[in-house]
């Protein structure tokens, strides 16, 4: 029979799971969102947006809540608040009340996320513990990495409701399995406070950073909301900095910043977590925008880099032990950065090369996830312990906001300098065809009305329809007959013009059509290179940049030291 540890790590894996999975699955069904919902990109980004914001900011305070009040009793309150979001997100008719919905779930996964790795890795013995942590750690990328897929195949079957209401039954499961083998007694922590003050400065200081770094391309990097927010999150870091070195129940105890491997865990999570986020979140867009893939295809053109996740974490954790955290490390970001180098020299229309660039940054980020999980916790125990998860969840969503603000920010101004070029090349070579003016402007119109709403892929368009071929043969057909005075000529006669005309002008509608299409296509072909080189640019400027993290390897101890000082 399975043990009741065993029961227990199962909902804990249950709540990572949802948590992390929503902070990706959003992502691919934004079209069908913005149509379903009529709303325009810029309201509809702070549904995704707010997840991230407020899971940030609220990650530490409430981790150190539940050790306050119970970790058991929290959880079941976070696991309800997720439940209640997502039912309210996906049922609801109004942006507006998706974002209210998205808030709750964030409370929610700010509430679980901590509690769950602490609830996990306290429910066995010393001897198991390395081991669950890095399951535990396992399903944190996993599910971050499966969020475009599993979005992708909910929203082409059941429509982009369905990637909130799945989670109403998985919340149900969980909290049913928590009430009945989650222990309730909660050890008393005499005159145990909040530090409402440090509580305070670090929402502000992440929630200041991560409005920054979601906000920062739409509000401009230089604007004075963005540069307000910038200082606001210095100052409150120092503020909080002193205010934890000074008080008695401090929210995060500065002795985690003590432990070299924590430093190293914090770092590798926000680096690693970058380079995989920056994988996920252009490279669907690309395959639907660029390639014409349908979303359930995009995602599963990625998933060769979530399956590699699910292989390696679970082998990089039983390498830890054997090779130590520098070795294995050092292969997981060797792996990524590998990878990296196929996407800056890959030709994207051959897709099993960008199949090979996923599974080496799948391979690497797999690699390098479970043992930082591990390491991050180190040998800690009690608030010490329930601190570390709260602040390496904070540093995975920020390096996950990190991904957004560069990934993003680049290929939009790629995307601009990418349309100004297409607009240019379209100019020049509509003019310089033998067509009649209104012809080249409908055209140019058209490429204008095709850039705007970035309906890209399809660039052909034959201005000259039957019907207007039609509406050209009467209007020319009157002319005619207007201009040698034959309008009461006999029908014999008429009949003869009209053919004379209609063949003439068919004729010329043939051959501008023939001209257009033949524009048409050579513009299609250009604008196909301008925007695989803008969502081909961001990997290639980010490929030196993947050093960084091999860096952080010596950062690590050798076999020799493996986890951190006791607490």
């Amino acid at each position: 029979m399975m043990k009741k540890s065993t029961k227990v790590i199962a909902m804990m894996m249950i709540g990572i799971f949802l948590c992390m999975l929503d902070t990706t699955v959003m992502n691919i069904a934004l079209p069908a969102i913005q149509t379903g919902l009529n709303t325009d990109l810029t309201h509809l980004s702070w549904a995704l947006n707010i997840y991230t914001v407020l899971f940030a900011s609220l990650a530490i305070p409430l981790g150190r809540l539940a050790d306050v009040w119970g970790r058991g009793r929290m959880y079941l309150i976070g696991l309800g608040l997720f439940g209640i979001g997502s039912l309210t997100s996906g049922l609801s008719l109004s942006v507006g009340l998706l974002i209210t919905g998205r808030a709750i779930q964030s409370i929610g996964a700010a509430i679980v996320f901590p509690a769950s790795m602490t609830i996990g890795i306290q429910s066995v013995a010393l001897s198991r513990r390395t081991g669950v942590i890095a399951s535990l750690g396992v399903m944190q990328g996993l599910a971050a990495a499966l969020g475009p897929t599993i979005g992708g195949a909910v929203t082409q079957f059941w429509g982009w409701r369905g990637i909130f209401l799945i989670n109403v039954p998985l919340v149900a499961v969980a909290l049913c399995g928590c009430i009945a083998w989650l222990s309730w007694r909660h050890p008393s922590h005499g005159q145990a406070k909040l530090d409402l003050g440090g509580s305070a400065l670090v929402m502000t200081t992440l929630l200041a950073l991560t409005l920054v770094l979601v906000k920062g391309n739409d509000w401009g990097w230089t604007s004075r909301i963005v540069l307000s927010l910038g200082v606001t999150s210095a100052l409150t870091l120092i503020a909080f900095v002193w205010m934890e070195a000074h008080v008695s129940a401090p929210m995060v105890p500065l002795a985690l910043f003590k432990d070299r491997q924590f430093n190293c865990a914090a770092l590798a999570t926000v680096l690693s977590g970058v380079f995989m986020v920056g994988l996920l979140v252009l490279m669907p867009s690309f395959f639907t925008k660029v390639q014409s893939k349908t979303e359930l295809m995009a995602a599963i053109m990625i998933t060769p880099a979530s399956m590699m996740i699910f292989i390696f974490s679970p082998i990089s954790g039983f390498l830890l032990a054997k090779l130590g955290a520098r070795r294995v490390i050092f292969s997981g970001s060797l792996a990524m950065a590998t990878g990296y180098g196929v996407l800056s020299l890959m030709s994207p229309s051959q897709y099993w090369q960008f199949a090979l660039a996923a599974l080496l940054v799948g391979a690497g980020y797999g690699t390098i996830i479970g043992p930082i999980t591990v390491l991050a916790a180190g040998d800690f125990t009690g608030e010490l312990l329930t601190a570390s998860q709260s602040v390496i969840g904070v540093f995975r969503q920020i390096g996950t906001s990190l991904a957004v603000a560069i990934f993003v920010s680049a290929l939009a101004a790629n995307l601009t300098t990418a349309k100004t070029q297409i607009r240019t090349y379209a100019t020049t070579t509509v003019t310089t065809l033998s067509i009649p003016k209104k012809a080249k402007r409908d055209t140019l119109r058209v490429v204008d009305h095709q850039l705007a709403t970035e309906q890209t892929a399809q660039m052909v368009h034959e201005p000259i329809t039957a019907a207007k071929a039609r509406r050209l043969v009467a209007a020319n057909y009157m002319q005619v007959l207007k201009a040698r005075s034959l309008q009461s000529a006999p029908v014999r006669i008429k009949a003869q013009i009209h053919q004379l005309v209609a063949q003439k002008v068919h004729s010329q509608v043939k051959h501008t059509n023939q001209r257009i299409r033949t524009a048409a296509s050579a513009i299609k072909a250009k604008t196909k290179i301008e925007l695989t080189a803008a969502f081909m640019r961001p990997y290639q400027v980010a490929w030196p940049f993947t050093l960084l993290l091999m860096m952080t390897t010596w950062c690590f101890a050798g076999r020799e030291r493996k986890s951190g000082k006791p607490s």
